[in-house]
């Protein structure tokens, strides 16, 4: 693993508890050695994970689209800013950069982001680990939520525990290390034999 993209809000959240997590996730990537790919915005989560990152020595990669760029406040720090055209584009290349992708709190851009790339890994397209950072809590409803999928029929187990989480940026980057891909199919009807 040589780079994490995280995913996060470009706005602070109300709690200082968040961009807390944010400094040390950026801190913590840095001093192990990974580099950080995320949205280029100097503001927000977005801009503390890149600040504490760079601070520590990390190399941080932004990927913004020029429609963005004025409006989230781009970087002008970064190791390498990525101007593209749209945010498929933005997607596609952090995805490529990536090894791991990590969600820190943030709203529905996200979440859409962060559930893009999980089902990538549903469909084979790539074997990455996706954690959650869950701090204060953030994400138990999400947690919570995907359990009641897999007790509904829409998701198996084993897709569901794709979703790695901690409350702590060390612990989730070490449930990273020993992370191993399911070897299941999609396709529950098929699964099923039906």
């Amino acid at each position: 693993m040589e780079r994490v993209c995280v995913f996060c809000g470009s706005n602070p959240g109300n709690s200082p508890e968040y961009a807390e997590a944010a400094r040390q996730l950026g801190t913590t990537l840095a001093e192990r050695g990974l580099g950080v790919v995320y949205g280029g915005s100097s503001v927000g989560l977005m801009g503390r994970v890149a600040d504490a990152a760079l601070a520590a020595g990390g190399e941080v990669v932004g990927v913004i689209p020029e429609k963005l760029r004025a409006k989230e406040i781009f970087h002008k720090g970064l190791t390498k800013l990525h101007v593209v055209d749209s945010m498929h584009e933005r997607k596609a290349l952090m995805a490529k950069l990536s090894d791991a992708f990590i969600a820190l709190p943030g709203g529905i851009g996200t979440f859409e982001e962060f559930f893009e790339v999980l089902t990538w890994n549903q469909l084979g397209y790539h074997a990455k680990p996706c954690g959650l950072l869950n701090v204060n809590g953030y994400y138990e409803q999400l947690t919570a939520f995907l359990d009641n999928v897999v007790q509904q029929g829409f998701l198996v187990q084993e897709h569901r525990n794709m979703v790695l989480a901690s409350h702590s940026p060390a612990e989730l980057l070490d449930q990273f290390l020993t992370y191993t891909p399911p070897q299941v199919e999609k396709w529950i009807e098929k699964k099923k034999g039906l």
